[in-house]
């Protein structure tokens, strides 16, 4: 049998007042003394009660909860764990606000700009978190035009009307260059993400101007895109490495595709980092575990995810909008980079 949540007239049966009492009490009102208010305060702690969301938000007040879409393919969110220690800093900081997250995926950026008016009809959340900037957004207009506040999750703040908390992609492949430069390479693929992603852009942007500093050209260092799948990885793996004249080094923009991609290496008999080293743009215990152990890009991504919290707990209390930056990645090298094989 399930079990009946308890109600207002519940609680003034058990307390011994009248329904008004309650409402008065339980919503901050005059009317009740401090000693009758915290009975009935106990009371409704003792039966278990929480308000309405749906029937606080239609009266005025927060609903307590704040929204996260994503619109990536379903099958990367699986494996990736990027965005489980993204949620989990997001998490930590609205649990101890005792705000709820109301999580849901999507097919596409249409799919997301629905939900994002359909929770703002209803006022089933007071803000939300938007992650995925695109180079032609148009959520922060849509969250603008809508009045839901919204932080945006990797941009850079520039040009939008909205709070965001950023990371320094551009720095940290500058990191990742030297490194390979360093070492001697002079032909490096950039395995990446999602086309149209703001980050994936600046990465791409970055590592075309790292290039050109030490005279590489495009023969020589580039970027192919995919869908951050381990599928799409190892495809790209394969079909570079299968190229006349091959990198010497990939650079993963996560840490499911550098596994994918050494693990398709191996299938063709190369040796990592023997012949080609290695790079993943997200550390994580896979990285770490996997033999070689893998040369990456270290953060706090639980952090960012606290950061990217914290900002719009502070936009619900009236904070103008701001862009913060991250911690900024740090290149942590390890045995999947070495210097290139004279030849093969």
């Amino acid at each position: 049998m399930t079990a009946r949540r308890p109600t207002i007239k519940d609680i003034a049966r058990r307390a011994g007042v009248s329904e008004s009492a309650v409402s008065f009490a339980l919503n901050d009102r005059p009317g009740v003394s401090q000693d009758t208010r915290a009975r009935i305060r106990r009371v409704a702690e003792e039966l278990g009660w929480q308000p309405n969301s749906a029937a606080r938000a239609l009266s005025g007040e927060r609903s307590g909860a704040v929204g996260l879409v994503l619109a990536r393919p379903a099958q990367t969110l699986g494996v990736e764990s990027f965005f489980l220690q993204l949620v989990s800093g997001i998490q930590e900081v609205l649990s101890a606000d005792r705000v709820a997250l109301l999580f849901q995926v999507v097919d596409g950026i249409d799919a997301e700009c629905a939900v994002y008016r359909r929770w703002w009809a209803e006022r089933r959340v007071d803000g939300v978190l938007v992650v995925d900037p695109r180079t032609d957004d148009p959520r922060p207009e849509l969250l603008t035009r809508l009045g839901l506040p919204a932080v945006m999750i990797g941009g850079t703040g520039a040009g939008s009307p909205l709070s965001s908390v950023w990371a320094d992609d551009a720095r940290a492949m500058a990191q990742v260059v030297d490194h390979l430069y360093g070492l001697g390479h002079r032909r490096i693929t950039h395995v990446a993400g999602l086309p149209g992603l703001a980050h994936t852009a600046r990465r791409i942007a970055s590592l075309r101007a790292e290039a050109r500093a030490r005279g590489l050209g495009p023969e020589h260092v580039r970027s192919v895109v995919t869908d951050y799948s381990d599928t799409e990885g190892a495809a790209a793996t394969r079909r570079v490495l299968a190229e006349p004249g091959p990198p010497t080094a990939l650079v993963y923009d996560n840490d499911v595709m550098a596994v994918a991609g050494i693990a398709a290496a191996a299938e063709l008999g190369i040796a990592v980092p023997g012949r080609i080293s290695v790079v993943a743009w997200d550390d994580s215990a896979l990285c770490r575990v996997t033999h070689p152990r893998l040369t990456a890009l270290v953060r706090d991504t639980a952090g960012f995810g606290r950061l990217a919290a914290e900002e719009l707990l502070g936009v619900l209390a009236g904070s103008p909008p701001r862009a913060r930056e991250g911690e900024r990645p740090r290149l942590e090298p390890r045995e999947s980079t070495a210097p290139p094989a004279a030849a093969y």
